[in-house]
């Protein structure tokens, strides 16, 4: 398992981006659980694998485009959002968002986003599957660090809205 800390200013990392995932978490009155693995884990079956944990337990960040607000949805990493569904439930549009669009709402680069750290509270869905996990691992603002988390901490620090998103 590749959960062995790695200087900051390793290749992949960005400790700007990481450390405000780090500053968020602890303002939420939550320990800092931020690890930086040895390898870029820019998708969630790289996570996994390097965490040795169920792909299912990956809390995806995903940022779309709502009617052009962004919207970011924490999904189960074994599934995939229905944009449709989303659209249907929320109203309007709701369609991926461009790289540019992801790093401008965030301050963090596809593949490394978090669910907190952002320049401005991002309104978030939670895909209500990952509630059946013990513990989730999300991304912490970079391609190498990851955080780990309860569902109802996760919910509670992004003031998620539950959702069917699959």
């Amino acid at each position: 398992m590749a959960r062995t800390a790695v200087p900051d200013a390793a290749a992949g990392s960005d400790p700007t981006a990481v450390e405000r995932v780090r500053t968020a978490l602890t303002a939420a009155g939550l320990p800092d659980t931020v690890v930086t693995l040895t390898e870029d884990v820019p998708t969630a079956a790289a996570a996994a694998q390097a965490l040795g944990c169920d792909l299912g337990a990956i809390a995806n960040s995903l940022v779309f485009e709502h009617d052009g607000a962004p919207l970011l949805i924490l999904a189960s990493g074994a599934a995939r959002v229905d944009t449709r569904l989303v659209s249907r439930t929320l109203g309007g549009k709701v369609r991926r968002a461009a790289p540019e669009f992801v790093l401008e709402h965030t301050g963090q680069r596809v593949g490394g986003v978090a669910p907190v750290g952002h320049p401005e509270r991002l309104r978030t869905l939670i895909d209500v599957h990952l509630a059946g996990y013990p513990l989730l691992w999300a991304g912490a603002g970079d391609h190498q660090s990851m955080l780990s988390i309860s569902y109802s901490d996760l919910a509670r620090i992004t003031a998620a809205e539950e959702l069917e998103v699959r």
